[in-house]
């Protein structure tokens, strides 16, 4: 049953064609918006295109009774993000909101990773948010109002094995959401992050070779990408006007707000510091407030309920 929370907003998903950027396309449409999805179609790791998937999410969206247009641009080029945006000036007139969902993986450990592999992630997750959020900006200032919603990952926030490329564009992606949040705010327009828990063909990957690894999968996919859809809804809502600048992770049944980083701790030396001095001061003070090499999963360590 649809509680109208987004009724006849205009809202563009990227990365719409599957996973959690087709559950939020189809939510956002059941809520009574208008959706824009795009979705170039490639692979997980980002290679080729294809218009199918998101064109079936249109007619899905249609078939329903809602209104949608399809957009295979590429968030990671200038000039394509500007035209995802201008698709939905086209056909509906406004914009609303924007969910930057669009990813691709090319996991590798770190001393393995290549400069492409490095650069293809940068340029879909941090880019891609960037350039879709900056295509839209003028028209949010000029109606003084609109949401962004990106989507980060514990990856970043936390920290993983063999993600240095994610990790770095999903961390960025935050202090992205921050700035724009800070920047907009006298347009009336909100930015804020999900950190997704879900189970989709962008983890699709992970190794199942021990008993352990299975059983680790098995959990996850009880967390199914449709979780995700209704804290984006939200977020694009006019009940979210008062949020902004925030981090939401989405574990299945479970809503966290994420910390982000402040001063825990300080010392003081009235004269300056010397490397020795720092040496001799800095680990007695600070040993127990320093940050263990955690993942994600050492982390949120209990089972998704």
């Amino acid at each position: 049953m649809s509680d109208g929370m987004v009724q006849d907003k205009v809202v563009i998903v990227t990365g719409a064609g599957r996973g959690i950027g087709r559950d939020i396309a189809l939510m956002m449409a059941q809520e009574g918006a208008k959706v824009v999805v795009n979705d170039l179609g490639g692979s997980a790791s980002g290679e080729g295109e294809d218009i199918g998937p998101a064109a079936e999410v249109v007619a899905e969206i249609e078939g329903m009774g809602g209104e949608a247009v399809v957009n295979g641009d590429s968030v990671a080029e200038w000039d394509p993000a500007h035209n995802i945006v201008q698709t939905a000036l086209d056909k509906f007139g406004r914009v609303d909101a924007v969910v930057n969902n669009a990813g691709i993986l090319r996991d590798r450990i770190f001393h393995k990773m290549s400069e492409e592999e490095f650069d293809a992630v940068i340029n879909v997750h941090l880019k891609g948010a960037f350039n879709v959020s900056r295509a839209v900006a003028n028209h949010f200032r000029d109606q003084r109002s609109g949401k962004f919603v990106h989507m980060t990952s514990t990856s970043g926030l936390i920290g993983n094995y063999g993600q240095v490329n994610y990790a770095a564009a999903k961390l960025g992606i935050a202090g992205l959401s921050k700035c724009i949040a800070l920047d907009m705010s006298r347009y009336n327009a909100q930015s804020n992050c999900i950190s997704p828990f879900a189970w989709s063909r962008m983890i699709g990957t992970i190794p199942t070779n021990t008993p352990e690894e299975k059983a680790r999968v098995e959990k996850i996919k009880t967390m199914t990408t449709a979780k995700i859809a209704p804290m984006a809804v939200f977020l694009a809502s006019d009940a979210a006007d008062e949020v902004s600048g925030q981090i939401f992770a989405v574990r299945k049944n479970e809503i966290f707000l994420m910390s982000q980083p402040r001063p825990i701790r300080s010392i003081h030396q009235s004269d300056g510091w010397t490397a020795k001095d720092i040496a001799n001061h800095l680990l007695p003070a600070f040993k127990n407030s320093l940050y263990p090499l955690e993942r994600s999963a050492d982390i949120f360590s209990w089972d998704p309920i």
